[in-house]
């Protein structure tokens, strides 16, 4: 085989190993946070047939997790079998100091359907919402410094009553990010995905996505301008 078709067979190859579900690609460095029960980690490996450019992480140290979402069991297994990192007790907001992270650079950084927890107020209460807001807050602040210079962070989240008031873009904006698409989010688009409702309610029941949820795509500014207006803000509750 002679060098020219060496190189067109290469390049085929390389094409083939390419594999993507939606917005992400087996070729992409992934970092998954605050994962439920796995089901949509498991989603991508099993489009990807590896899991080898996956690390996927939870809030949860082991124990809480299967306590939590005992569906969470036969994920867990099927990501270690294809060579998926697993990390528990990572907390979004400061998992850019963990020992284990900090040196490592990502193309994609996701994080599906936040919530701060419930502490028995109802969504629309305004405390709650600050909750919310500071730990998107300070997770865009964490997740920046692990991304790659072309990489996305990806917040999958509701924008409808009460939800938008979590004013997800004004925050990310605010952390030297800037806003590249925004889509409609489909869970069939994910096969075998079940979305947690997490905090401390009904945990492994399904959290409802309403007719308005979307991919907030994120990635850093090149803009002068916003790198000199960027501040460090904290949201006090």
């Amino acid at each position: 085989m002679g060098e020219a078709a060496a190189a067109v067979s290469l390049e085929s190859s390389e094409e083939k190993r390419d594999i993507w579900i939606k917005h992400y690609s087996s070729s992409h460095r992934i970092l998954l946070v605050g994962e439920g029960d796995f089901s949509f980690s498991a989603c991508l490996v099993k489009a990807f047939g590896s899991a080898n450019n996956m690390i996927t992480t939870s809030y949860d140290n082991l124990d809480e997790l299967l306590e939590k979402y005992w569906t969470a069991r036969i994920h867990l297994d099927e990501l270690k079998s294809l060579g998926c990192t697993l990390l528990h007790g990572i907390n979004v907001e400061n998992m850019h100091e963990d020992g284990f992270l900090k040196l490592m650079r990502f193309e994609r950084i996701i994080f599906n359907f936040p919530h701060a927890g419930h502490f028995g107020f109802h969504e629309t209460d305004k405390w709650l919402i600050l909750r919310h807001k500071k730990l998107l807050c300070d997770f865009f602040n964490s997740a920046r410094c692990l991304l790659s210079e072309n990489g996305e962070i990806h917040v999958s989240h509701r924008d409808d009553h009460p939800y938008n008031n979590w004013e997800i873009n004004d925050l990310a904006k605010e952390k030297g990010l800037i806003l590249k698409e925004m889509v409609e989010f489909q869970k069939e688009d994910y096969p075998g995905y079940q979305n947690k409702r997490g905090g401390d309610v009904r945990s492994n029941g399904t959290f409802p996505l309403g007719n308005r949820s979307f991919t907030f795509k994120f990635s850093l500014s090149k803009d002068l301008e916003d790198i000199e207006n960027f501040r460090f803000i904290d949201i006090v509750i």
